[in-house]
């Protein structure tokens, strides 16, 4: 929810939430942040392809050994022949494209891959175009277990870490930003190497994970900018890239990066590199 809030503010969307069809202590064996990002990226999606002041509705329910979650909302709807496709990688509606504000079309498909390794499935249903659509999340659910007590959970090594992402791919910029807000750190997403030196500026910053191929101003010019600003030097600087030779590496370096790392980025990798930076 916090993710998509703004957006849904933005365009003052009614949301109602159900939860009536759970009971306590069902078990659900899941990644909470990969799952997460699926709840995130389809509440984002119903809010970007319904008009201001739309409906939208989340709502969880058991159906047997299954758990549904599913997104319902009043926007435009997708034609019969495109609810298979629109889970594919860059694929957008033409009755949508206005609306994607500057998406490419990956936010479904992370979330079909998602689901399908947890062993669920994702399917989009729709009266038809302008009259709305839902999607649904099929997962399988386990046996009951005993709740984890708080005081048991272990805190996060990275709690308050403020972590720059920069990138003008804003789909990725936005997903790298929501799965490292969910290990604790403070994010903020600009979407260009001229935004990126200027809420350094005035942000105080300790990871800056910048995507090297930003036109304009590339990575590398935002990473030799960033050592020159104040504090900069105590900075972690992390490039995010398509290319991984040699030879990318050296000018990684060279700009004053850190560490290189190539898309589509690890995860776990990165969450490693900011856990052993605020270790030290």
């Amino acid at each position: 929810m916090e993710a998509a809030r703004p957006l849904i503010d933005h365009k003052r969307h009614a949301l109602r939430i159900s939860l009536d069809g759970m009971e306590e202590g069902q078990l659900l064996q899941a990644d909470p942040v990969r799952l997460s990002q699926v709840q995130a990226n389809l509440l984002t999606n119903a809010a970007k392809y319904t008009d201001a002041g739309g409906r939208m509705e989340l709502c969880a329910s058991r159906h047997g050994s299954e758990l549904h979650l599913s997104v319902c909302d009043n926007g435009i709807g997708p034609p019969r022949e495109a609810r298979t496709r629109i889970f594919e990688m860059f694929s957008q509606l033409e009755s949508g494209t206005g609306r994607a504000e500057g998406g490419l079309g990956i936010g479904l498909a992370l979330v079909h891959g998602i689901v399908d390794l947890h062993g669920g499935r994702v399917a989009a249903d729709s009266a038809g175009p302008g009259q709305g659509s839902c999607f649904t999340v099929q997962l399988p659910l386990g046996q009951a277990a005993e709740p984890v007590r708080p005081e048991a959970q272990l805190p996060s090594l990275h709690a308050g870490v403020k972590v720059l992402v920069a990138d003008d791919n804003e789909d990725a910029a936005q997903t790298l930003s929501l799965l490292l807000s969910f290990e604790g750190c403070d994010t903020r997403v600009v979407p260009s190497g001229n935004a990126a030196v200027q809420e350094a500026a005035h942000w105080h910053r300790d990871v800056a994970v910048l995507d090297s191929g930003m036109p304009s101003l590339d990575g590398h010019a935002v990473a030799r900018a960033l050592r020159q600003q104040p504090g900069g030097e105590h900075m972690l600087l992390l490039a995010l890239t398509g290319w991984g030779q040699d030879n990318d590496r050296r000018k990684s370096a060279a700009a004053g990066f850190d560490h290189h790392l190539t898309k589509p980025v690890d995860i776990e990798q990165l969450v490693g590199l900011i856990a052993a930076f605020r270790a030290d």
